[in-house]
């Protein structure tokens, strides 16, 4: 006796579905408020020069990674000159010229907010793990601390189109200042850039300074002269208070989690669905291949009871290409009694 095994979808057995937007909190967990963040000094001793990677709890081994921060300048400012440090590599033009070129079109040197172009940013990178499709625009803030108290920033999607012009991405928007769906209309200040699509927020350090109330100084015979930067950046010393430039910015977010103001954020991503109508008639998939399905004596020979009236019961469905490999199971929640006096329609979605 042939069995069927494979059934091709005819017309309208398939159908496309518009996606749809799901938004979820952006840190572990899906939270949406991070309220506290940590560093390793492992981490610090291996790469902290270039960043620090910010975690949701103090056991570094058990805790995950909710983002980074970084600090990049154009021409290495920040970073000891090779003319005092012979070894060094400076991280700080390593770290502006990755972000340059992920960012920026190209042939495009400086980052440029507003009218404002500037040598040397800091970046916040959501980890990939947590970001899913996308930041959620018009949906994250971040609170800084500084000598001007606290300060929230959040993006302007709200009320503009996406900035436009040497950028890779096309949904890129202003950072400004307000709290979360409440922009500073007052304020013209653009204090940075946020991608979505790339889960990375560009800030002015020069805007950021003044905004907040950030100090320091470059003034240093192992740093580039020049260099405007709101945190004392790395001299090899004591003579600064931090010892990388990104650390300043950590210790400010830090500092405005300790008095309630927490980093808020969601990630997004569009779901598209796709219905499979599997149709099974009444001469259809009667039989089984299952051992129980047969005598055991002879393993071609069906049980007495199942001859007069074959039964099987669906549990598990399989969709295939057009070289039989298989794509996707689908489980039903509880089996489907399947005999010739019967048929079925059953629906799988794909979500994707």
């Amino acid at each position: 006796m042939a069995y069927k095994i494979f059934t091709d979808f005819e017309d309208g057995d398939i159908s496309e579905l518009t996606g749809t937007e799901v938004t979820t909190g952006l840190w572990s967990n899906d939270t949406g408020s991070l309220s506290t963040v940590f560093s390793s000094s492992v981490q610090i001793a291996n790469s902290g020069e270039y960043y620090y990677d910010l975690y949701n709890g103090s056991n570094i081994a058990t805790s995950d990674i909710q983002f980074s921060v970084a600090y990049g300048h154009v021409d290495g400012g920040g970073s000891p000159p090779l003319s005092t440090l012979n070894t060094s590599t400076l991280p700080t033009q390593v770290v502006y010229a990755q972000y340059r070129n992920i960012l920026l079109a190209k042939g495009v040197e400086k980052f440029t907010f507003g009218t404002a172009e500037s040598d040397d940013i800091y970046v916040i990178n959501f980890q990939r793990s947590r970001l899913k499709q996308a930041l959620d625009p018009g949906n994250w803030q971040l609170g800084l601390s500084g000598s001007n108290g606290i300060s929230t920033f959040i993006d302007d999607s709200g009320l503009t189109t996406a900035v436009v012009g040497n950028l890779v991405a096309n949904n890129v928007y202003n950072v400004k200042s307000g709290s979360l769906n409440v922009t500073n209309t007052a304020s013209n200040t653009v204090f940075g850039l946020v991608f979505p699509d790339y889960g990375v927020i560009v800030l002015n350090p020069s805007a950021i300074s003044s905004s907040v109330g950030f100090s320091g100084s470059v003034d240093s015979p192992n740093m580039r002269s020049g260099t405007n930067s709101p945190f004392a950046p790395y001299t090899g010393s004591a003579v600064s208070t931090y010892q990388y430039q990104h650390e300043g910015l950590v210790r400010s977010i830090s500092g405005s989690m300790r008095v309630g103001s927490t980093f808020v954020a969601r990630s997004a991503e569009t779901i598209t669905s796709t219905n499979y109508f599997v149709r099974v008639k009444n001469t259809e998939y009667n039989y089984s291949n299952n051992p129980t399905y047969y005598t055991g004596s002879n393993p071609q020979q069906v049980l007495e009871p199942f001859r007069a009236k074959p039964v099987t019961y669906i549990t598990t469905i399989g969709l295939y290409n057009d070289e039989n490999e298989l794509l996707a199971v689908a489980k039903l929640s509880r089996p489907i009694q399947k005999s010739t006096d019967k048929e079925a329609l059953i629906r799988v979605r794909l979500d994707y």
